[in-house]
């Protein structure tokens, strides 16, 4: 009787700007190993019956909020740790890397890459390697090189994350069980998007990730997959990709040129995800159209400064212009600023009694861009301790709640806002460090705006100052014609 097959995981999954002064360390990972490791992946608690007779080996998997560069030694003693349990193994048949794609270390240009170039020196080159990761991570050569199989999420918001782990993990172990190395090809296209202008709820996102299905139903295509890219790291594999995978050459390659052709079409249809305008016009539109009830809460998304990205979380830009609306500050219009990274201010208030008078600086310390420190003269809100977060306050300044975190998190989810006493749908106005709006969000808001605001995730690309990324690159130059050549394996 065979034996079961043997299956590695692991991985290092962070998107980093290069564009953030922020730098992520050991403190903002979570980390898991051994059975807790396998317990994240639910088609492993039952085992499906695809992935049934495996023999599951974890490694290590630290994952961090999006965030600046990762401190080489951090990063470091990570890939050590996954490699050195990788030797020790025993005999395996592949692995499924669990990853973002976007990832930046400290002295290195391609993260990923790196990390899998060192897997396969101990692997070797026999077992199978499938990567899962984000569709805003990058695939440079060197990665596609080194995996036989390659998937990404297909929607933005990533709605299908551990559907995209799941899918990964079977592929890889139907092809061992076929015993035949995929086929695999590679189309980038030059193009580099914000997020904020390629989500999957709008079109041309839309149509084009609904063509996957059509594609994949293809005989002799396993997978196919999209990657818009990350456009706030200046590294020259930052652009669009598709890879294709299959049992079949032919289809592989046709499958992967039709796509990219696609994506390259359709680049002059991308626009942002909704209306846009300078903070200060933001808050004009808002301000005017929450005497409509229909239209509260409204939303303003503080995107240059989001940590969903990776910026830095306390750029104090938006919430300075905030307390400078007479409305805002008198109470007339009741808001929530959410929020500011400073454990150093949330120290420094949090056990005085609620309702206590406070006079304290918040912001501007990691990224420190005007107006920089804010001062607040308030009234110390709500305390409360966040999973994401940690320890948190809402300072109220006038009609103004503004929510300041020990630790950098994004306020995506309502029972966030919940722990602080926020009621959103009692809110005229919601600023929040994000790009599109989350799904809860989506669905709370009355209406929407994006502000394009200042920080290290600035949305527009033409303010940052590139100096790596490979060039003709579109939007940043228009008038030239793409090399959609296929690179195979």
């Amino acid at each position: 009787m065979p034996r079961p097959l043997r299956v590695a995981i692991g991985g290092i999954h962070i998107e980093s700007s290069t564009f953030s002064p922020h730098l992520s360390t050991a403190d903002d990972f979570e980390v898991t190993r051994g059975d807790d490791l396998l317990a994240r992946y639910d088609w492993l608690s039952p085992a499906q019956p695809w992935a049934a007779d495996v023999e599951w080996i974890p490694l290590v998997h630290a994952r961090a909020l999006p965030g600046g560069a990762v401190d080489a030694a951090t990063y470091e003693a990570w890939a050590t740790e996954l490699v050195e349990k990788l030797g020790a193994a025993g005999p395996l048949d592949g692995m499924l890397l669990d990853i973002h794609g976007a990832m930046t270390v400290v002295g290195r240009d391609d993260a990923e890459g790196d990390l899998v170039t060192a897997i396969r020196a101990v692997l070797g080159p026999e077992p199978f390697v499938s990567a899962a990761m984000d569709l805003h991570g990058n695939v440079s050569q060197v990665l596609f090189d080194a995996c036989d199989l390659l998937t990404c999420y297909r929607t933005a918001p990533h709605v299908d994350v551990w559907e995209t782990r799941e899918r990964a993990a079977r592929n890889l172990v139907e092809a061992l069980r076929r015993q035949q190395r995929p086929h695999k090809a590679l189309v980038h296209v030059p193009i580099l998007l914000p997020g904020e202008m390629t989500s999957t709820r709008e079109e041309p996102a839309r149509g084009l990730y609904a063509r996957i299905g059509a594609v994949e139903a293809r005989d002799g295509v396993i997978d196919a997959a999209i990657w818009i890219g990350f456009a706030w790291a200046d590294q020259p594999r930052c652009r669009g990709a598709v890879v294709v995978t299959g049992t079949d050459a032919t289809a592989t390659t046709d499958a992967a040129r039709e796509l990219g052709g696609h994506f390259w079409a359709a680049r002059d249809e991308f626009a942002f995800v909704a209306p846009t305008g300078s903070m200060d016009e933001c808050l004009d539109t808002a301000l005017a159209a929450v005497a409509d009830p229909a239209r509260r809460p409204f939303f303003i998304s503080d995107s240059g400064d989001n940590p969903g990205a990776g910026g830095a979380d306390d750029v104090t830009f938006a919430a300075a212009r905030m307390l400078a609306r007479p409305e805002i500050r008198d109470g007339s219009r009741r808001a929530v600023f959410a929020s500011l990274v400073d454990p150093q201010a949330v120290a420094q208030i949090a056990d005085r009694p609620l309702g206590s008078p406070v006079r304290v600086t918040v912001g501007g310390r990691i990224d420190s861009r005007d107006p920089g420190p804010l001062p607040l003269d308030g009234i110390l809100e709500a305390v409360a301790d966040d999973p994401d977060g940690g320890r948190c306050v809402s300072v109220r300044v006038g009609g103004l709640s503004i929510l300041v975190t020990s630790r950098r998190m994004q306020y995506r989810l309502l029972e966030s806002y919940a722990r602080l006493g926020i009621k959103v749908d009692e809110m005229d106005l919601v600023v929040v460090k994000i790009g599109y709006l989350e799904p809860e969000l989506f669905d709370a808001a009355g209406d929407w705006l994006l502000a394009l605001t200042p920080g290290g995730v600035d949305q527009d690309l033409a303010r940052l100052p590139y100096r790596n990324v490979v060039r003709p690159v579109f939007p940043l130059d228009r008038d030239f014609t793409a090399d959609l050549s296929v690179v195979t394996g």
